[in-house]
């Protein structure tokens, strides 16, 4: 029997290349083989040059490679070389089809660790500063998208809680800020849009429920949005880099 390769699934963070783990940097330059996301930066993969890059990215509204090629592609690799990385943004396990690609491998029988990265959510927060929690008006944070399987295409994936954060936001955020309107929330609610966190083309949009509601434009980039009380700006917060008032009419659809 041929001796298996051992497969690193690595999170490598919103976009910033010093954003990425110590461990997930170290791996990289290990690597003998890279399969990357479309949204994996060029700078990020200067850490492995030594390696075979193969792109199996997967972006919204363009052709990108089936998941299950991609499971393949991570077991013939496994079958050629010691040690292969899958990098995806982010971090793994959290919309990043993890438990698909997990599965091809365990049954191949081939060993799998999975190296955390700094979710989006996270580097948005920080970003922004903005804190997902805050004491007395929001104690419970939720992710979620409304990018679902053709047969969960009628799934409402809108959870109750106090900060809402939508993943592959974009378009899809202006039917949550609609639906959340007409289940009651206050139109007035803050909401903060941001598009390519922690790169350096981010930018950051301050409105409330009912501006999003009328549209976002064209997003130049993977778009999160965060909505909720604790989304309300400080009294003396500043804003740098950041596009506030009424966006509504500078971003319309």
């Amino acid at each position: 029997m041929p001796v298996l390769g051992k497969v690193y699934l690595i999170g490598a963070g919103p976009g910033a290349q010093d954003l990425i783990t110590l461990r997930g940097a170290r791996l990289l330059a290990q690597a003998d083989i890279v399969l990357h996301d479309a949204l994996v930066t060029p700078e990020m993969l200067e850490l492995c040059p030594q390696a075979e890059k193969i792109p199996v990215g997967k972006r919204s509204g363009q052709r990108s490679v089936a998941q299950q090629v991609i499971n393949q592609q991570l077991v013939d690799a496994a079958q050629r070389a010691a040690l292969v990385v899958r990098l995806k943004g982010g971090d793994p396990m959290i919309f990043g089809r993890a438990d698909e690609e997990l599965r091809a491998l365990e049954e191949a029988g081939i060993e799998v660790e999975v190296v955390p990265g700094v979710t989006t959510a996270l580097a948005a927060s920080a970003a922004t500063k903005q804190p997902l929690t805050k004491r007395g008006i929001a104690r419970s944070v939720a992710f979620f998208t409304s990018s679902t399987a053709p047969e969960h295409s009628d799934h409402d994936a809108i959870p109750e809680t106090d900060t809402l954060i939508q993943y592959m936001g974009g378009r899809e955020a202006i039917a949550t800020a609609e639906r959340l309107l007409r289940h009651g929330h206050q139109p007035d609610t803050p909401v903060v849009v941001i598009e390519n966190v922690s790169r350096a083309d981010q930018m950051v949009h301050r409105m409330t429920i009912a501006q999003l509601s009328q549209g976002l434009g064209t997003p130049h980039g993977p778009v999160l949005v965060m909505i909720g009380e604790a989304m309300r700006s400080r009294e003396h917060q500043r804003f740098d880099t950041e596009i506030s008032g009424t966006i509504a009419t500078q971003l319309r659809a």
